[in-house]
């Protein structure tokens, strides 16, 4: 009855214990082993077939945006998944649509994308110049690196060779001259087209070359410019009472000060001394620029207005944090008044009739106030618009260059608005990007002189790389600078075969002519290109030149492409598995 040996409870514990430990370790080993991350296969290719693709995909893109350049050039349809197709003529806009099915020509068509849109960052025109650029340094820089040459020496070559040339447009290029340069500018980039051209030129004499050119919908046919002159805050007053023109619902001074803080005001008693002694000196119009107004303060204005006593108006600071005391700076400097900083210990209780500034006309709606100010020192403008164009010049943000541009122009000019009209929609974003493009033209123009125009600024400066190759002592390297001064006949060839000429003929004949001459693709004509306005803007032909040896050097220097496997597409409204459904195999009862 005893034989058998029974286990002690502190032997069946720990044998208990110790499966218990082992199921744990299971788990937690197999759960690990289910939480390993695992990178996705690639698909990599190598040497002369990754060459040949990439070349491939740099085509196809480079063919689409070819057919828009010069005068005569044609338009692009472009359809999306959502939405009409759009027909249009911008080289920038057309690279950007385009995704190729092959990854590895899909890499290459990127490569040259990059390439439109930095030189559209840096210049604002000139993508497709740059694009077939690009191409031809690329196909040109392959053929010889396939022959057996040093990639490496080769983009020495073509670095050393785009320095030469960018020195050379330096040398050659002109000031703009007037507002018939501006015209033939802005109209040479809107693909010949004068009426633009004319709008530009009209809208740039009306707020200067620090203006703001703002392109908006127009609700007619008709495209129009208007001008807003002085300054546009985007505030309005802080009540209704403070109307003095019931017909519009606004507020309009003639002859007002100004008082700018970035204070806020609860108290009366800030406003007391102020408003006195506005009062004792012949009782102008005030208009009260703070962070904010509220409480006894805002009831004390509001109800001496009402009774006649003063003629004021207050609006809250314009912007947010930092931003909102570089607008109020920008405000006093426009009106010669003293910004009242509180973190200087300033504020309206301290403010004086030396303080306050001038405008000679205010209006105020109830969402946006225009100051129109001539007292201002005009030094102390332009020294507050050198220093915002030097942050300017260092910001790479969008946002803070587009806020940035509009404090300069609200400073210097003022902003047109070009409100593009046209029939259909396609119309308009055709119209649309043909104004921007000739916008931005025109201010690289300003901003850099010109160059003749339709190629023929590249098909000399290709002869002019004759002269440098000699001061290259590595034939690799002159291999580089051969490169770049065969590609650079590409613009001029293209824009003259797209004008149904023959492009080698043309180039031959531009090749022998003086530095300001080439052809005129819309008349047909060898011209002076500078007498006849077919000119271009130095700094889109520097970047168009600049981006694209940078790209071509980078591609020559490639060996082996990695890219991602594609995945099957998922077919889309295929049916369910039944779970239950015994031709599954899963069959449960």
């Amino acid at each position: 009855m005893h034989g058998a040996m029974q286990a002690s409870p502190l032997a069946a514990r720990t044998a208990f214990t110790g499966s218990k430990v082992t199921a744990r370790t299971t788990r937690v080993a197999g759960a690990r082993k289910a939480f390993q991350a695992r990178a996705e296969a690639k698909n990599l290719t190598f040497d002369m077939k990754s060459r040949i693709k990439i070349q491939r995909g740099i085509d196809k893109l480079a063919d689409a945006v070819a057919v828009t350049l010069g005068p005569r050039g044609r338009n692009v349809v472009l359809s999306e998944r959502v939405g009409i197709p759009q027909v249009i003529n911008d080289g920038v806009t057309i690279a950007r649509a385009i995704e190729l099915p092959d990854p590895v020509e899909n890499a290459g068509a990127q490569l040259i994308k990059e390439v439109a849109g930095r030189t559209n960052d840096s210049a604002g025109d000139g993508t497709t110049t740059a694009s077939v650029l690009a191409r031809e340094m690329i196909r040109l820089g392959l053929q010889s690196v396939t022959a057996g040459a040093n990639p490496i020496s080769i983009n020495k070559g073509i670095t050393k060779t785009r320095a030469f040339c960018t020195e050379k447009l330096e040398e050659l290029a002109k000031p703009i001259n007037g507002s018939v340069d501006i015209k033939a500018v802005a109209s040479i980039s809107a693909g010949n087209n004068d009426e633009i051209g004319e709008m530009i030129a009209d809208a740039i004499e009306k707020v200067g070359a620090d203006g703001v050119l703002s392109i908006e919908n127009g609700s007619g046919l008709e495209t129009v410019v208007e001008v807003e002159e002085g300054m546009e805050i985007d505030r309005g007053y802080l009540s209704a009472q403070f109307v003095n023109n019931n017909e519009k619902l606004s507020v309009e001074f003639e002859g007002c000060r100004i008082l700018v803080t970035d204070a806020k005001i609860d108290q009366v008693k800030d406003l007391v001394p102020i408003l006195e002694q506005v009062s004792q000196n012949g009782g102008d119009p005030l208009l009260i620029i703070a962070e904010d107004i509220t409480g006894e303060a805002l009831a004390t204005l509001v109800v001496n207005k009402i009774r006649g006593v003063l003629n004021v108006a207050a609006i809250k600071a314009p912007g947010f944090g930092e931003r909102r005391k570089s607008l109020l700076q920008d405000i006093a400097i426009v009106t010669g008044s003293t910004f009242l900083a509180s973190d200087l210990g300033l504020g309206p209780s301290a403010a004086t009739m030396d303080c306050l500034g001038y405008a000679r006309k205010v209006t105020i709606t109830n969402n946006t106030t225009t100051i129109i100010a001539d007292a201002a020192s005009r030094d102390e403008i332009d020294i507050r618009v050198a220093q915002l164009k030097q942050e300017l010049a260092e910001t790479d943000s969008i946002y803070d260059t587009q806020k940035i541009s509009e404090r300069i122009a609200k400073l210097s000019g003022g902003v047109a608005v070009i409100k593009v009209g046209a029939a259909t929609e396609t119309e308009l974003e055709d119209r649309k990007l043909r104004i921007e493009d000739a916008k931005n033209a025109t201010f690289a123009a300003i901003e850099e002189g010109i160059v003749p125009g339709g190629g023929a600024a590249f098909v000399h400066l290709s002869l002019m790389i004759d002269e440098f190759k000699e001061t290259l002592t590595d034939p690799e390297e002159r291999l580089g600078a051969d490169i770049v001064q065969k590609a650079l006949l590409a613009p001029c060839r293209i824009i003259a075969n797209n004008a149904g000429v023959e492009g080698d003929v043309v180039v031959e004949k531009v090749m022998k002519m003086a530095w300001e001459m080439g052809y005129n693709a819309m008349s047909g004509e060898y011209v002076n290109m500078l007498e006849a306005g077919v000119i271009d803007p130095k700094k889109v032909t520097r970047s168009g030149l600049m981006n694209s040896c940078s790209i071509a050097g980078m591609v020559l220097t490639t060996q082996a492409v990695i890219t991602e496997i594609p995945k099957a597409p998922v077919r889309m409204g295929a049916p369910m598995a039944d779970p239950n459904d015994p031709g599954m195999g899963n069959f449960s009862l």
